[in-house]
């Protein structure tokens, strides 16, 4: 599992964070990485929670002095016609971040309407194996916590295949752990899930 392995070296620490790249978001990565062919200015990127789309946003803008609009369904509509306009005026590219396509959303300005149905749309699926496995170590180092070697694989077996899934998880054993003062073992991970109902041990 690469941190990020395309054209463009996409990988970051720091206030943009680690967006991990695989088969679940690697055509959304490689369409923004793409952006100088887009039709439009513009396009809409989705993904579930948890899924780094935010992060992905972030980096994007980084790496190409572009703009982006995080939780993009939510944005007065005024406003999201006159950031398309600009972009399109301006030249540069505009990232929409959201949970679902625009097609689901309540849109009443016509214009609006159709300017986001012009956009090109790219989505995150959810985590793959490979995914789910390189999240569940990541959030075990990110904790702190000390945790057994055979951790991951046995968590990777047996957690919801969803980022919020995995991230509830973690953030369950970690709590545990500092409760507790205690090295996360599979012993003590059964424990703590089997309270928390998060996983089918």
């Amino acid at each position: 599992m690469s941190q990020i392995s395309l054209p463009l070296d996409w990988a970051s620490r720091g206030k943009d964070g680690i967006f991990l790249l695989s088969e679940s978001n690697r055509l959304a990565v490689r369409h923004l990485d793409h952006w100088g062919v887009w039709p439009v200015r513009t396009s809409i990127l989705t993904g579930p929670a948890k899924s780094g789309r935010s992060t992905l946003g972030r980096l994007f803008v980084r790496k190409t002095g572009g703009k982006m609009i995080d939780d993009a369904r939510g944005v007065d509509e005024e406003m999201l016609f006159h950031a398309w306009n600009d972009a399109q005026l301006g030249h540069y590219p505009l990232l929409l971040i959201a949970d679902c396509a625009p097609a689901m959303w309540d849109i009443a300005l016509p214009d609006l309407r159709s300017r986001l149905a012009a956009a090109p749309h790219v989505a995150i699926e959810g985590p793959d194996d490979a995914l789910t496995l390189a999240l569940i170590e990541k959030g075990l180092s990110d904790c702190g916590a000390a945790w057994s070697p055979d951790l991951p694989t046995f968590l990777h077996r047996r957690v919801e295949r969803s980022y919020a899934g995995i991230a509830a998880v973690i953030a369950c054993l970690n709590d545990a752990s500092l409760s507790q003062s205690r090295k996360i073992s599979v012993p003590f991970a059964k424990e703590a899930l089997q309270k928390a109902g998060l996983a089918d041990i």
